[in-house]
């Protein structure tokens, strides 16, 4: 398995546990993982997690953007599936956001 892979592995990890109705970012699941400069990587991850039932619509970045909203299916899937767990979103982004943030480094 290669490094990337591996890194890759754990963020699926990370974000199966992340709770319904929670959201969390790329940075703090980075944080988690004890690479903190690798936020895009944890992006990267989410990219290439949709046949792997991670639950990537649960990951924002910091100040609670849908950013990863482009590489679902469909105009706004991200926000129907966040909105289907009660949370609200407007002009892409999570409102009452450090209400439904989910640190996993506090959780796990």
């Amino acid at each position: 398995m290669s490094e990337s892979s591996s890194f890759f592995e754990k963020c699926f990890t990370v974000a199966r546990q992340i709770p319904y109705g929670r959201v969390t970012t790329y940075g703090a699941i980075a944080r988690y993982l004890a690479s903190p400069q690798s936020a895009r990587a944890v992006g990267y991850a989410m990219t290439a997690s949709h046949a792997k039932d991670v639950p990537a619509y649960r990951v924002v970045n910091r100040i609670g953007l849908l950013t990863g909203k482009h590489h679902f299916e469909g105009i706004n899937l991200m926000q129907q599936l966040l909105e289907n767990e009660g949370i609200e979103v407007k002009n892409n982004q999570i409102q009452n956001f450090e209400i439904v943030f989910w640190d996993p480094s506090k959780e796990l």
